[in-house]
């Protein structure tokens, strides 16, 4: 009984860690039987995110099979790095390049597909969502969730550019920490907060699908299984009333 609190004990820590160590997270609501979000998703990452990240556990064939994409849509629309249709989904900027330029403070940008799973929904759509302006960082972006993150908002043209406000506290041993209490535009983005907000949501999906592809196919089959399970539970009881059925 000790090891099994234990090991929940261990369990619920490491969801807590991967989820951002108790920070307020905005629900995702993700849908990953949408097709549509995950299509949007797949053109958004392409287009802001694939330039820096790679998804080097994912194939394009993969992914168009899976989202309903034809090999033409996905080589004329989401490959940027002249890869063939068959090949990993890698980045377009090659990690010489961070290191020569000194871009990110030299951190080379990770791959991101298993990045749902380490993280998080939830964690994901709000981080997106956290980037401010911050002239003191090196890339003029910081981020309420993730601190002094070197990755700059690459969403800032839909979102438009924003603020954060903080509250400063200083405790009875002279030490001042600073609590957050908000956002505030500074410019309009092309999107809406509400669009915005769905853009995020669909990458976010994306990448929560691209964390495990096959969950689309248990979701497929899962209705056909439950339908098995009811059928054969009936059967399972006739047969069990007929045997029985001369037994007092």
């Amino acid at each position: 009984m000790k090891n099994l609190t234990l090991i929940i004990i261990l369990f619920m820590s490491a969801n807590l860690f991967a989820s951002g160590g108790g920070a307020h997270l905005e629900s995702a609501q993700t849908n990953i039987r949408s097709n549509d979000s995950l299509v949007n998703g797949a053109k958004l990452y392409m287009n802001y995110c694939s330039g820096c990240h790679s998804l080097q556990y994912q194939r394009y064939s993969r992914m168009a099979a899976d989202l309903g994409l034809s090999k033409d849509e996905v080589t004329e629309n989401l490959i940027f790095t002249g890869a063939k249709f068959s090949s990993h989904m890698t980045k377009t900027m090659d990690n010489a390049q961070v290191k020569e330029k000194g871009w990110f403070n030299n951190a080379f940008p990770k791959d991101l597909t298993l990045v749902a799973k380490s993280r998080g929904n939830d964690w994901l759509f709000t981080y997106l969502k956290s980037f401010y302006k911050d002239s003191s960082k090196s890339t003029g972006w910081n981020n309420t969730l993730f601190p002094d993150v070197s990755m700059p908002n690459v969403l800032w043209e839909l979102q438009g550019i924003q603020q954060a406000s903080f509250e400063e506290h200083e405790d009875e041993h002279g030490i001042v920490s600073h609590t957050f209490t908000g956002f505030e535009n500074i410019t309009e983005g092309k999107l809406s907060h509400d669009e915005f907000d769905t853009a995020v949501r669909d990458i976010v999906n994306f990448l929560a699908y691209t964390a495990e592809p096959a969950q689309l196919i248990r979701l497929a089959y899962a209705p056909w299984v439950l339908l098995f399970l009811v059928v054969f539970t009936f059967l399972a009881f006739m047969l069990k009333k007929n045997y029985f059925k001369d037994i007092h």
